[in-house]
């Protein structure tokens, strides 16, 4: 179906090579899961299935890229519409209407589908990604998840042989994004549809996935999902937990692990699982007391509560539209909430200059490119520095810790998906608010990046700073936080200590827990220490 011959791409004449000599074919039929480091070319590989790469972002490309037989080539990207359905990144940069209905239908009107039809397909997806009852929602009220299940929704709806998602789940909860990768699934055993997806959080997809293309330096490994997980860095906690048990062959599923995991319970029996503390008797960063929010008629935070206190990681989860990115805007002065008090340091946020808000309070949001204002990565660090009024090169140094690949010349919007999460993070973290708001923070990002953002993030609260990380990243939350708070239509309906309650939660427990279920393990590391044995 797609075939790649003697594939080179870069994206200047003088610039690194980000394809190199490809040779592969991807059967009609196939779930296929796309792995990488961040930063490593795997969105610039989706964009050339249906030629937006070269022809829409230019670049020097050689070889041959062919869909059903149709070149790449000499096809471009609006010509292979009908067989190519393509969802990036950042939905909203794909959206041409205002309505979600509309945004549905957009995409059919295009290729010129009869209105019946229109409006059955319509039905149809609305059902499929649980968007019935947001169809007459204008785009830009939508929750970051719900956009992204608009975006995929407005692809399917045209009905492609070959649909190409960049990062599906990273802005879902657990939930929805189980709900997306189900249609995927039977999409593909069903309907016999292509899809290839890149994504990060392989706990979430790797179950679905027939097989998968690690893209390392340029060039493309293939196997199966048993076979490259033998000796992937790249890799979800289940892979992990089987490496330290020494299970053979590695389970791909939670399923399949709890099948062989007695001896393992048995090895632990005489072990408890250790609890990370919560800081006590910290001094109270924010206070936050009956806070609501609404949107028009809608309220969104309904009497919020909440206490933020120094050297406290505390993630915030629930499902989308749940108020979460409300409640960090709100925070941050940039939403005015109808009732209630916010207090930072004993000040009210919504009272300070953006000069001055940035002493008690930073904010990194889903969009970091919001963040951007210099036309280089070195100018934007230079004008954080100057702006955080700390030493000439902090900003500087801190990417080169966390994206030691990006260049000082490199325009910021050119950067990835995930590097450019982690730019804005430094942009943020470099003035040390004593308050740090972070929305879905490791969107992009790959296991070792994110193992770096962690380590920054704890050096912070060690050194006295609050965060507060609204995210949908069970694992990260699992790794990193003390404490966990769960919101449901804008109230806060769970607030407690990371295992006690991740465990026993169904939908945001990490999948050591669900493997280990009922005992309150949350992570690999955790099991390796009462084992007192080396991770692989």
């Amino acid at each position: 179906m797609i075939c790649f011959e003697q594939v080179t791409f870069r994206y200047s004449e003088d610039g690194p090579t980000v394809l190199r000599d490809l040779n592969l074919e991807i059967p009609a039929g196939e779930l296929v899961l796309l792995l990488g480091a961040t930063g490593s070319g795997k969105t610039t590989f989706l964009r050339a299935i249906n030629g937006l790469v070269p022809h829409f972002t230019g670049g020097h490309l050689t070889g041959n890229i062919s869909v059903n037989g149709r070149s790449t080539r000499v096809n471009h990207p609006r010509e292979l519409a009908d067989l190519v359905g393509f969802v990036p990144q950042d939905p909203v940069s794909g959206f041409v209407t205002d309505l979600v209905e509309d945004e549905l239908a957009y995409s059919m009107e295009c290729l010129g589908i009869d209105p019946p039809v229109m409006r059955r397909r319509v039905e149809e997806i609305l059902d499929l990604l649980g968007l019935t009852e947001l169809r007459n929602r204008p785009l830009h009220t939508l929750s970051g998840g719900q956009q992204q299940r608009v975006a995929i929704g407005s692809v399917l709806t045209a009905q492609p042989e070959v649909l190409v998602l960049d990062e599906p789940t990273s802005a879902l909860d657990p939930g929805a994004a189980e709900e997306v990768l189900a249609a995927l699934h039977r999409l593909v055993h069903d309907l016999g549809v292509t899809v290839v997806l890149a994504e990060h959080r392989l706990e979430r997809v790797m179950q679905y996935c027939d097989s998968i293309l690690l893209l390392e330096n340029g060039s493309v490994q293939s196997g199966s999902p048993s076979e490259l997980m033998q000796t992937s860095s790249i890799a979800p906690p289940v892979i992990h937990l089987g490496r330290l048990a020494g299970w053979d062959p590695l389970p791909i599923s939670i399923r399949d692990a709890r099948r062989v995991a007695p001896p393992l319970r048995a090895l632990l029996a005489n072990h408890s699982p250790r609890i990370q503390a919560v800081p006590t008797h910290s001094p109270r960063i924010a206070e936050i007391r009956k806070v609501q929010c609404a949107f028009g008629k809608k309220i969104v935070l309904r009497g919020v509560d909440l206490d933020l206190d120094a050297g406290e990681i505390t993630a915030l989860m629930g499902r989308n539209g749940a108020g979460k990115s409300t409640l960090l805007r709100t925070l941050v002065g940039l939403k005015d909430q109808t009732k209630g008090t916010i207090h930072i340091n004993g000040v009210d946020p919504h009272t300070l200059s953006a000069k001055d808000l940035l002493r008690h309070v930073g904010f990194v949001p889903q969009e970091p490119h919001d963040l951007f204002e210099s036309l280089s990565v070195a100018a934007e660090c230079k004008s954080s520095d100057t702006d955080a009024g700390c030493p000439p090169g902090t900003t500087r140094a801190l990417l080169a810790l966390m994206a030691p690949d990006v260049q000082d010349g490199t325009h910021p919007r050119d950067l990835s998906e995930g590097q450019q999460m982690l730019l804005a993070l430094c942009l943020i973290v470099a003035a040390k608010p004593p308050l740090l708001l972070l929305d879905e923070p490791t969107r992009g990002l790959d296991y070792p990046t994110k193992k770096k953002l962690g380590e920054v993030l704890r050096g912070l609260a060690t050194s006295g700073h609050s965060i507060l990380l609204a995210t949908h990243d069970v694992e990260l939350v699992a790794e990193l936080a003390t404490r966990v708070v769960i919101m449901g239509d804008g109230e806060i309906v769970a607030n407690g200590p990371t295992q006690s309650v991740v465990t026993g939660s169904p939908m945001f427990a990490p999948q050591v827990s669900k493997v280990l279920a009922p005992d309150h393990w949350i992570t690999v590391e955790q099991i390796a220490q009462a084992l007192n044995r080396e991770l692989a």
